[in-house]
């Protein structure tokens, strides 16, 4: 591990830099942090943001001052350990339904690595993925990595809209839109699972430090879980209409 940095974040909280690049080996070191901060801070910690190489202590200002905070930060610090998180990190399966309908970029897998359309879907179903960070919009889960021949680089132009549900790729990444929105990551298929409900505990099905495993599904049992079949370029049309309906 890197030496670890504090950088203020405001009044209230707390950037703790362990990390200068993007690996899996960090997770055990950002879990164990988490977990002490939880313990050590109790009942003044408002929130942990962790990410990539960071994690971000949100507390209390009528129960810590910026001091208080930082120096129970550097005792977490001087006594860190990783995290034994290859046994009991959650294992969830996120069913896909690959398909050019709604993963109009699976033709650009395959051109960039070589592989027909199976060996695409094989390469990336093939192995467990790790939550990185959630961000970008609610319950959207960055996952990593993704094996050298799938990776290549966001869309030149994002799309307006991004149907819930869609699987995607950019460089070495790979997650599932919770949401219609945005997007220039290239789309290779869509889940059916809600990925971001507000009733449920902790919102986002996908946490940072889960493993993740895409299943393939076809296209009956895709319906079946309640999928929504709209073919991307149809489904983007279609909602333009009806955001143009909503302001007449």
């Amino acid at each position: 591990m890197s030496l670890p940095r504090l950088e203020n974040a405001g009044i209230d909280a707390w950037v703790v830099r362990l990390f200068d690049t993007i690996d899996e080996a960090n997770m055990p070191w950002l879990t164990s942090f988490c977990r002490q901060c939880e313990s050590v801070f109790d009942d003044a910690l408002v929130d942990l943001v962790p990410s990539y190489t960071t994690v971000l202590v949100h507390y209390d200002v009528m129960k810590l001052d910026a001091g208080d905070a930082r120096q129970r930060l550097v005792r977490i610090l001087e006594g860190l350990a990783p995290d034994d998180v290859s046994a009991d990190a959650p294992l969830k399966e996120l069913p896909v339904w690959y398909d050019e309908s709604v993963g109009p970029e699976l033709a650009r897998l395959q051109a960039a690595s070589g592989l027909d359309l199976d060996g695409v879907i094989d390469m990336h179903r093939g192995r467990d993925y790790r939550v990185f960070a959630l961000g970008f919009a609610p319950g959207y889960a960055f996952m990593g990595r993704l094996d050298d021949p799938l990776v290549v680089p966001r869309l030149a132009t994002p799309r307006k809209r991004v149907p819930a549900g869609s699987v995607a790729v950019a460089e070495r990444q790979t997650a599932a839109y919770p949401s219609l929105s945005p997007g220039g990551w290239n789309l290779i298929g869509r889940t059916p699972v809600r990925l971001f409900d507000r009733q449920t505990e902790g919102f986002s099905l996908l946490q940072v430090g889960d493993r993740v495993r895409f299943v393939a599904i076809d296209r009956d049992t895709f319906v079946e879980m309640g999928g929504d079949v709209t073919p991307v370029e149809e489904r983007s049309s279609q909602s333009a209409t009806e955001d143009q309906g909503d302001r007449e």
